[in-house]
């Protein structure tokens, strides 16, 4: 049987490999918490998640002292058991973002074992519901850009195959957002896809005044308008959205499938953007992805696209990747694109292969538990 014996916590700071900025706040460091299980059959597992800039050593610390001692003896395949009494061992700090940042480092490691004790890539382990999943990119529509870098960088991704980009808006009059999304379209034409993300920064009404306004420009979503505990407000703004035809995307700042499932009672979004990390791992994550295929809902989860690739595969509501690298100064494996679709990898476990000599070099703390 799978007995866990040993489970080492790492955290490892990755700078991002350009700048990145939007209308709350600046990408600073990516702060990686990793997990790696050892068990007695002699299968092993690695898992991880993430910070933008604070809380990777409260995430390390949690592991460290709270989650990683209760693993030692259990049977590693028990994934959703393991997945509930961590989160009941910590009842008192749930539900929120360290809690599910350190128990998505747990249940990611269990994933990849047992996907590579089965000899399964997790794509086909978790569902195996579709190969390829169009992609689009994040990377050159950060806010700090000027409209002429902005037209220059999506020009560059349609070249290069994406199928869409995402630019960041919220300056502080709406004129400037769209003088900088009309410079985007008039060079890319309206076959391609712009999403807007307003990373929480809008009022109602401030959401309620531009909303028509990008939705004249044929973007495909109005990305976080409000501040995600804001359920009510969301529930209007999409409602008013719907009628101009402008979907609605939030979930990367919700942390429970519960969370989601008030947002899809309320119909307060269309898309689901589910993030494995902050919802708290691939078990919780496949819970909401199921939801919106119930519900008709598209899934487009947030960052990770080194782990999201092979979780859209899993689900047949997901509809895109978002490319933003993230891994790249500590992973020998890259994303597979392909006539603007991302390729699951065929590897067993999570389809990322560790460079482990360079993640022990960079880390900033570890320990081991036997």
């Amino acid at each position: 049987m799978p007995r866990i014996l040993e489970v080492e916590v790492l955290q490892v700071n990755l700078p991002p490999p350009v700048p990145r900025s939007d209308a709350i706040q600046s990408f600073v460091v990516q702060e990686t918490p990793m997990m790696r299980l050892r068990c007695a059959d002699g299968s092993e597992g690695a898992g991880y998640s993430y910070t933008i800039g604070t809380g990777g050593s409260s995430v390390f610390a949690l592991l460290r002292d709270h989650l990683a001692p209760r693993l030692v003896g259990r049977e590693a395949d028990d994934i959703e058991a393991i997945w509930r009494d961590g989160l009941f061992a910590t009842h008192a700090t749930s539900v929120g973002a360290i809690t599910s940042l350190a128990l998505a480092a747990i249940d990611t490691a269990l994933w990849d074992r047992r996907c590579r004790a089965a000899r399964l890539p997790l794509w086909q382990a978790a569902g195996g519901a579709q190969r390829r999943i169009p992609v689009y990119t994040t990377e050159g529509g950060w806010l700090h850009l000027s409209p002429e870098a902005l037209v220059r960088e999506t020009v560059a991704a349609q070249k290069a195959g994406f199928r869409g980009a995402k630019i960041k808006v919220g300056k502080p009059h709406l004129a400037e957002d769209l003088a900088r999304l009309r410079a985007v379209r008039e060079a890319v034409g309206d076959a391609f896809e712009i999403m807007v993300d307003a990373n929480q920064c809008f009022t109602l009404p401030e959401a309620l005044k531009r909303a028509p306004a990008y939705a004249a420009l044929g973007v495909a979503w109005f990305e976080e308008p409000l501040p995600a505990d804001d359920l009510a407000g969301h529930a209007k703004l999409a409602a008013a959205a719907h009628a101009q035809g402008l979907p609605i995307a939030v979930g990367e700042s919700l942390y429970s499938p519960g969370q989601f499932a008030d947002y899809v009672r309320a119909d307060a979004a269309a898309i689901l953007q589910v993030d494995v990390a902050r919802v708290g791992g691939i078990t919780p994550w496949l819970k909401v992805a199921h939801l919106a295929e119930a519900c008709n809902l598209a899934v487009a989860p947030h960052f990770l696209m080194e782990l999201h690739v092979s979780l859209t595969g899993a689900t047949p509501a997901a509809r895109w990747v978002e490319y933003i690298p993230q891994l790249d100064a500590v992973a020998a494996s890259r994303l597979a694109i392909e006539d603007g679709h991302a390729l699951v990898p065929d590897t067993p476990g999570l389809g990322i292969h560790w460079r482990w000599d360079e993640i022990e070099r960079r880390a900033v703390a570890r320990h081991v538990i036997h």
